[in-house]
């Protein structure tokens, strides 16, 4: 199709695939700098908008939301937490990022950090088509690519750029374009899943529970005052018809139950899904006029709530490295872009292995493992250090060592 008759044509100098937080917010920066950028999409805005997703944010991320101009509403309507409970052992232990670090998270649900961004796009009248189909990125090893797509009225556009931004996603097609015999692909695949649900109930705790105990692993997450969102261990093959409501609830009571007597509000599910993941990263993250953020270039467990954050700063750095670009420096200011953004995800993928190793139970573990984790565990909320490493990782490094 690349050489198919196009009805519209347009140049600007950066083109984005991908509309969810990490292309828009891409395109929000440079915006703001006088850049203009077109973004494109597969997904309807109301497909975006209504798949759930990673809910914490670093604090750094939260104030790049207000003080960029996106929108307050994340210290209006989100929650700030200054900390996380660890159980385990059947007791509750708190590790307080404010005392700790003097750091905070933001509970905050991807799908309002979307809104915000697709909301200050209109706003500023910005460019974001929705619903395309067809997607060609072409010529990226010129320094003249081209996107092409259909428009869901059946028109044919082609967007001419400078440099193309491959943003779209854990399934994208744009990293496909580094050619086989010059990219590298690690990843690990991890040999259990997540049992989600989103129950009406009110929040059963003030903060994220994460919970190991002799049943499995549990998340206690929260949404808004009546709608909460939890997590279980389950097998990876798990089939979401298997299980019912009663059996869901006499699950995670067991897995949060300690000698506190702390118990889950319960409330009927409205939602029920099962969550695979897998550490990924490609390397290299540009290759001529492309460059690649977010999912597209790599992907976390959720158990270290990093996935989103980890986006969000690929875009920071890609977008003063693109406006350096884009002002004289030319293609070698595209240089110090993978760099800076490596050093952030490789510690992300090392925190988040970590955390994920630290609360779960794999198959084939013996009663040594076991029993060593609970050590760990225990070295990690019983001791100063432990508690500071966690909450240092958690929310995110001290900006004087962040790449």
């Amino acid at each position: 199709m690349a050489e198919a008759t196009v009805d519209t044509v347009t140049s600007v100098p950066v083109a984005v695939v991908g509309a969810g937080p990490a292309g828009l917010m891409l395109a929000h920066l440079l915006g703001r700098a006088g850049v203009d950028t077109v973004v494109v999409d597969t997904r309807t805005r109301q497909e975006i908008a209504t798949t759930h997703r990673a809910g914490i944010l670093e604090a750094d991320v939260a104030r790049d939301l207000v003080e960029t101009g996106v929108s307050d509403r994340v210290v209006r309507e989100g929650r700030e937490h200054e900390g996380i409970e660890l159980r385990f052992g059947g007791r509750p232990h708190r590790i307080d990022f404010k005392e700790l670090v003097g750091a905070s998270t933001w509970l905050y649900p991807q799908t309002d950090v979307f809104t915000d961004l697709a909301d200050a796009r209109e706003r500023d009248g910005g460019t974001v088509l929705f619903g395309i189909e067809d997607t060609e990125v072409l010529d990226i090893t010129t320094d003249a690519p081209r996107v092409r797509c259909t428009l869901s009225d059946g028109s044919r556009r082609e967007i001419r750029a400078r440099y193309v931004v491959g943003a779209d996603g854990s399934r994208s097609t744009c990293r496909d374009l580094v050619p086989e015999d010059r990219r590298v692909r690690y990843g690990k695949e991890y040999p259990f899943a997540w049992f989600g649900i989103m129950a009406e109930a009110p929040a059963s705790a003030p903060e994220l529970v994460y919970a190991h105990s002799e049943h499995g692993f549990a998340l206690i997450s929260q949404r808004t005052d009546t709608v909460q969102r939890m997590y279980f261990q389950c097998a990876a093959d798990e089939l979401v018809d298997a299980w019912s409501d009663d059996r869901i609830w006499e699950t995670l009571q067991a897995r949060v139950a300690g000698q506190d007597g702390f118990r889950l509000t319960e409330g009927p599910v409205l939602e029920k899904t099962v969550l695979r993941f897998r550490s990924f990263v490609q390397e290299p993250m540009r290759w001529g006029s492309l460059t690649l953020a977010g999912d597209a270039a790599h992907t976390v467990p959720p158990t270290g709530a990093r996935g989103l954050n980890l986006a969000l700063h690929d875009v920071k750095v890609l977008a003063d490295v693109l406006l350096r670009a884009l002002g004289g420096e030319g293609d070698t200011a595209l240089d110090d872009y993978q760099p800076r953004a490596l050093q952030r995800i490789w510690r992300a993928q090392n925190f988040s292995s970590w955390m994920t190793r630290l609360l779960h139970t794999a198959p084939g573990d013996t009663s040594f493992d076991l029993r060593r984790r609970l050590g760990e565990l225990d070295n990690v909320a019983g001791t100063r250090a432990g508690r500071r490493y966690l909450a240092e990782q958690y929310t995110g490094w001290p900006t004087g060592t962040r790449a």
